[in-house]
């Protein structure tokens, strides 16, 4: 039943809010959160789904073609294999009980997506299920979540979390971006799965990807890990958004004057091309592509020719400019640390799934984006959801009918004088993250030059940000966009060496002391604490 009221927060603005109640609230649709508000319904749970954007069309999955990490249980051992070789690329930070986990639970999972999506089948009749269309993929998960009962509200994006008076999470209050006023939902569990942090880069689908999970789940009391190992960049054509990277693996590179660069194609190219690019302009060739990857490409990819057909370039013949677009968390690895199997944060009522979670266990210090990603988000969503379904069933989940607003910075701004607007934030982040001399190619010295520019912004952030109506969701992004930055380069630069995707100019070697993960803790004043080793923890300088 809705509630029309007047909350303390939206009577100074003069808007009627809206009140709802369930079991469990999702906030976030895509991937993970759609895979969230199924597993929660299929546990009995009462769901209400809430959504920045659109779920089924919003999201870097809603653009893309995900594989799953699909690896069938047969006794020749290739679980195990798989697990192996993953593991080696995770540098001493995965963890091989999580990935057998999560390969069990998309092999079990994903199928029952059947009825909902039309998956093919191979020359023998064989259905297969590891490859997906992502549009098709999210309309089927919307579908089934709806039939399942959940409650879809779309344009419906969470400013912050709600907590009683002991902190256990009991709802999350929003905006209603179409009909207007605020929402509030009060539930017995709380999933964040609202993606990661692509600070503003033009990543493909990643436009609200602006960290809002990680700010609000910080705000509640979880802690971070992982956040140094935000510096994937993906091959595009230049001036285009087309980060769909399938094809570059076959890739040759040139200079301006038509020389080729001595690049290798593969996942590893990034510090070749951004030193390349640093240089000057940098020309591509997918000529190299063999046939049968072109034929597969418009079902794979279906949205990878369109900038080359505008263009009027045939990209397998012509040579094109390409750049470098920055991902940060989203194929990144860090987010909220899970502090156990079921997708706790450690907060109670409070749970995180897909990139908002991080993706140690499974990416370690690599990328953890492609079919692992896939599973990751399947899996983590599916966990959570479940989980925050038997935390509501608890007699005292929802014991309190009223709870504090968690949200401050971009919200509730200490000053009111000398507001700042959000562009001027977003800007000030993009400038300290995406740049590639100062997150591919990093150091000491730089790190120590960004954190002095990102601490400012938070510091705008959170004294001088209005808090208008209109202003309130962009303040909000821009906040989380400086707190992930913060995040990011505090951790790199506590990481005082060099470990798969994160490179210092200055600590070129792999230290073996630093082979455990880093936990960050806090809003305004941020702790580094390694993981515990051998039973001693310390808070590092």
């Amino acid at each position: 039943m809705v509630v029309r009221l007047t909350s303390p927060d939206t009577a100074a603005r003069g808007a009627d809010g809206v009140t709802l109640a369930a079991d469990v609230l999702v906030i976030g649709g895509g991937l993970a959160g759609g895979w969230a508000a199924i597993a929660a319904a299929r546990a009995g749970a009462s769901v209400i789904l809430v959504e920045k954007g659109y779920f089924g069309a919003s999201g870097v999955t809603a653009t893309a073609g995900p594989g799953h990490w699909w690896v069938p249980p047969d006794p020749a051992g290739a679980r195990s294999q798989a697990i192996a070789q993953r593991n080696a690329r995770a540098l001493g930070l995965g963890d091989p009980r999580w990935m057998e986990r999560i390969i069990d639970l998309t092999w079990r999972t994903l199928p029952t997506l059947a009825p909902y999506y039309d998956f093919p089948t191979n020359e023998a009749g064989v259905t297969q299920f590891r490859g997906l269309r992502g549009p098709e993929y999210l309309r089927a998960l919307r579908r089934l979540a709806s039939d399942l009962g959940v409650r879809i509200l779309d344009h419906h994006p969470a400013l912050e979390l709600v907590a009683d008076p002991d902190g256990a999470v009991v709802g999350a209050k929003g905006l209603r971006r179409q009909a207007g006023g605020d929402w509030l939902v009060r539930a017995g569990g709380v999933v964040l799965a609202t993606g990661g942090c692509a600070f503003r880069s033009r990543l493909l689908g990643a436009h609200n990807n602006t960290g809002d999970g990680l700010l609000m789940g910080a705000e509640a009391g979880a802690e971070l890990s992982g956040m140094e190992f935000s510096s994937y960049y993906t091959v595009a054509p230049a001036r285009t958004t087309m980060t769909r990277s399938m094809s570059y693996g076959f890739a040759r590179y040139f200079d301006a004057d038509g020389r080729r660069l001595e690049i290798a194609p593969g996942p590893d190219v990034t510090r070749a091309l951004a030193a390349a690019l640093l240089r000057g302009p940098v020309l591509c060739s997918l000529e190299d592509t063999p046939q049968d990857i072109r034929a597969v490409m418009p079902q794979v990819q279906p949205n990878f020719m369109l900038p080359f057909d505008r263009m009027g370039v045939d990209p397998y013949r012509d040579r094109f400019e390409i750049t470098l677009t920055g991902e940060g968390t989203v194929r990144g690895v860090g987010g909220l640390r899970l502090a156990d199997d079921d997708g706790g944060v450690g907060v109670p009522g409070l749970y995180a799934a897909g990139d908002t979670a991080s993706r140690e266990p499974v990416a370690g210090a690599n990328s953890g984006g492609g079919a692992q990603n896939s599973a990751w988000a399947l899996s983590t969503g599916a966990w959570a959801g479940e989980a925050a379904a038997r935390f509501a069933r608890r007699p005292t989940a929802r014991r309190m009918s009223r709870g504090e607003g968690l949200g401050r910075v971009g919200l509730r701004p200490a000053r009111r004088a000398g507001a700042v607007a959000p562009g001027e934030i977003e800007g000030a982040v993009k400038a300290e993250m995406l740049p590639y001399d100062k997150t591919v190619f990093r150091s000491g010295p730089r790190l120590a030059r960004s954190l002095e520019t990102l601490e400012e912004a938070w510091k705008a952030s959170r004294d001088h940000l209005g808090d208008g109506a209109a202003d309130r969701l962009r303040s909000r992004e821009a906040a989380a966009m400086a707190a992930a930055a913060r995040w990011c380069c505090t951790s790199a630069l506590a990481r005082n060496e060099s470990r798969g995707m994160h490179q210092r100019t200055d600590a070129p070697a792999s230290d073996p002391r630093l082979a455990r993960r880093l936990r960050l803790r806090g809003v305004d004043r941020i702790l580094v604490l390694p993981e515990r080793t051998v039973g001693r923890e310390e808070i590092l300088p």
